[in-house]
C-alpha cells in the first residue's frame, strides 16, 4: 500500500515537473519576441566552421545563391535530434526541389557526432560548432539542457536574412510539415 502511494506520488512530482518545464519554455519563446530578440529579418550572423568531413563551411558560402536552413540540435546525445536529421535526408528530394540547403550544427566532438551519424545512417555533414555560433543565433537554453541548443531551425534566406525560426519543443518537425513552412516564409519575402 505504503509502495503504491509513493509510485503515484512520484509520477504526479514528474507529471508536474514536465508541465512545469513545457509553461517555462512556452514563456521563453514567448518573451523573445516580446521583448525583441527574435532575429527574425535580421541578418543571419555570419559564422565558418569545419564540419565532420573537415570541410570548413561558411554562411557566406550560400548567399546570392540559395536558402539555407540551420538546424541546431543537442547533437549525438538526443537520439530524436539524429533521426530527424535522417528524416530530412529522406526528403532531400523535396528539399532540393525547393531549393534549400539543411545545415545541422552541433555542440559535440567530431567523433562523438560521426558515431552517432554512423548508427543512425546520416550522411549530412555536421557543422562542429563551440557554443559561439549557437550563442549568436539564441539557440542556448531553449531545449533540455541550458548550455545546449534546442531542437530548433532557423531559415536565411538568401540575401543571408533570417526568415523563419522553429523551436520544437517536442523534439520533432515532420520534414513535410518544415518544407510547407519554409516554403510559406520564403514565398512571403518575394
Amino acid at each position: 500500500m505504503l509502495i503504491g502511494i509513493v509510485t503515484v506520488l512520484a509520477v504526479v512530482v514528474i507529471i508536474a515537473g514536465i508541465i512545469f518545464a513545457i509553461v517555462l519554455n512556452t514563456h521563453r519563446n514567448a518573451s523573445a519576441k516580446e521583448d525583441g530578440t527574435s532575429l527574425i529579418g535580421t541578418q543571419a550572423p555570419g559564422f565558418s566552421l569545419k564540419s565532420t568531413d573537415g570541410q570548413r563551411v561558411s554562411l557566406k558560402d550560400f548567399k546570392g545563391k540559395k536558402p539555407v536552413l540551420l538546424y541546431f540540435s543537442e547533437g549525438a546525445g538526443c537520439q530524436a535530434c539524429i533521426v530527424q536529421m535522417a528524416s530530412i535526408e529522406q526528403e532531400a528530394a523535396q528539399f532540393k526541389q525547393a531549393n534549400i540547403t539543411v545545415v545541422p550544427i552541433v555542440m559535440d566532438s567530431r567523433e562523438t557526432i560521426k558515431q552517432a551519424m554512423k548508427q543512425y545512417g546520416v550522411v549530412t555533414p555536421f557543422l562542429l560548432d563551440d557554443g559561439t555560433v549557437s550563442s549568436a543565433y539564441k539557440t542556448l537554453g531553449k531545449g533540455m539542457h541550458s548550455d545546449l541548443p534546442g531542437h530548433e531551425f532557423i531559415l536565411v534566406d538568401k540575401q543571408g536574412v533570417i526568415r523563419w525560426d522553429k523551436n520544437y519543443q517536442n523534439m520533432w518537425a515532420q520534414p513535410a510539415d518544415l518544407l510547407k513552412q519554409l516554403r510559406t516564409a520564403l514565398k512571403s519575402d518575394d
